[in-house]
């Protein structure tokens, strides 16, 4: 849907109007990092006196209460929060912004109730943000072999569903079914947009929670930063300088978006890699064994998306956690059982059983569960093979994709950087993890269990096909 126009010379008068005060910054382009807050003045702050560099009221906070007072308000929305939302508290802004992209569009003249501050606000924000769900196919396949790969998938598949579901759950509210339906005049795309504006943007407040809030969502990003916010003791939530922080007169005024997140965590949710950050881990899906009889039992029982972390640390020997392989890779004939219990209300629920002890509570430390056991060293092996094969297909498609990589006029020149600056972090870690894991896998190999293992499963292997070959 047109976004409507908000000029940045009317962004002091909006604040006049609606009670945020600022002390001795404004915003302005950056150039290089789009809109910022830049200081009218030396800051220094070690000056006591020194006020809140801006102060933004309780009422203009999009949380979980900012969305049910404008329910209050707006039958509109009201109606759309109950047909398509309750979800989460993320889907419920999303509806929010949802709302505010329509009522701020020259397109549309409808209902859907009176314009609020947000109204006004939304049309400053940016119609491009960096992130990896708005890039082009061509500037996807850049990330081809890296984690980002299977998780901006997945995140485009959900958006997908997220917006059918809107679109079927509004199907009897005329105004809404007409824009997303008949018209539309709102898309995925949209609402694509909508989701990356949220996760470039929100902050976790201590009192509101998830919360999104109007121009403090302009300080970029620096680490060391120069600044920090706090919700204050009225709600209102107030930027501050570090006392050990000094800015010159147009200088950048910066907070800190999370310097312990991976390269990542920062490109998939602001668009951009921090150079300064030490803060290096890969996040790969895990897929369940497809001959597993108890695959979906285990995923049940395991209860969240199974995946792979791979950690780098001060010492440069990385380190890799995976609880629900070592879940996968036990079986029956090892000692995991699972049995249905039936409750004193007639409910009926899935155990785990490892050893003849029930441990469903427990599917995340089967690592140490397993210890103690004779086979304890047979199933590390089994877990380390499976992680080595992950990290080994990963490596090969980081390289194959290196060699047959061709620029070409689409991709974005930041794009381009960050993209190759994330593939040559995993591929260090990557290869890092590699060889230490090989390392393990042949030290497990010689191990006395291992080795007593193996030669009773080749002696019955040996047997077997002896039978076969004698009928």
């Amino acid at each position: 849907m047109r976004r409507g126009q908000f000029p940045l010379s009317n962004l002091p008068a909006w604040c006049m109007l609606n009670n945020i005060t600022l002390a001795g910054v404004s915003a302005a382009d950056t150039e290089d990092r789009g809109l910022g807050l830049i200081s009218e003045k030396d800051l220094d702050g070690g000056n006591d006196e020194l006020p809140a560099l801006l102060t933004v009221p309780k009422e203009l906070i999009l949380s979980a209460a900012g969305v049910e007072d404008y329910a209050k308000e707006n039958k509109d929305f009201r109606q759309l929060l109950e047909a398509a939302g309750r979800q989460s508290l993320r889907g419920d802004i999303l509806l929010f912004l949802l709302t505010q992209l329509v009522l701020s569009s020259p397109d549309y003249s409808g209902g859907q109730g009176a314009s609020t501050a947000w109204t006004q606000y939304f049309k400053l924000l940016p119609t491009q943000v960096p992130v990896p769900t708005l890039w082009s196919e061509s500037e996807l396949s850049l990330l081809r072999g890296t984690s980002l790969e299977s998780a901006v998938s997945a995140k485009l598949g959900a958006l997908t569903k997220e917006f059918n579901r809107i679109r079927d759950a509004t199907t009897d509210l005329a105004r809404w079914n007409k824009l997303i339906e008949i018209d539309e005049a709102v898309t995925l795309s949209d609402w694509i947009l909508l989701d990356a504006l949220y996760r470039s943007r929100s902050l976790e407040l201590p009192k509101s929670g998830e919360s999104m809030v109007p121009y403090l969502d302009l300080v970029n990003h620096s680490n060391p930063a120069t600044a920090y916010f706090e919700e204050a003791l009225e709600g209102e939530v107030v930027l501050l300088l570090h006392r050990e922080a000094s800015v010159p007169k147009k200088g950048e005024i910066t907070i800190d978006y999370g310097h312990d997140k991976s390269a990542a965590e920062m490109l998939f949710s602001y668009g951009f890699i921090d150079p300064s950050s030490s803060a290096k881990s890969v996040v790969l899906p895990v897929e369940s064994m497809e001959d597993d009889p108890l695959a979906k039992a285990k995923l049940y029982i395991f209860g969240r998306p199974p995946v792979l972390k791979i950690t780098d640390n001060d010492t440069g020997v990385p380190q890799w956690d995976a609880p629900f392989i070592y879940l996968m890779c036990l079986n029956d004939e090892d000692g995991l059982h699972f049995k249905i219990s039936q409750d004193t209300n007639g409910s009926h629920d899935l155990r785990m059983f490892w050893q003849g002890a029930d441990v469903t509570e427990e599917a995340e430390n089967m690592e140490n569960l397993i210890k103690g056991h004779e086979l304890c060293q047979v199933f590390r092996l089994r877990v380390v093979t499976i992680v080595l094969g992950m990290v080994q297909q990963q490596l090969e498609v980081l390289t194959a994709h290196n060699e047959e990589k061709v620029l070409t006029e689409s991709q974005r020149p930041h794009i381009t950087q960050a993209a190759s600056r994330l593939r040559a972090i995993e591929k260090d870690l990557f290869e890092r993890i590699f060889q230490l894991l090989e390392g393990e896998k042949n030290r497990l190999f010689e191990d006395e269990s291992v080795t007593s293992y193996l030669a009773a499963m080749n002696g019955a292997q040996q047997d077997e096909n002896d039978e076969e070959d004698f009928t």
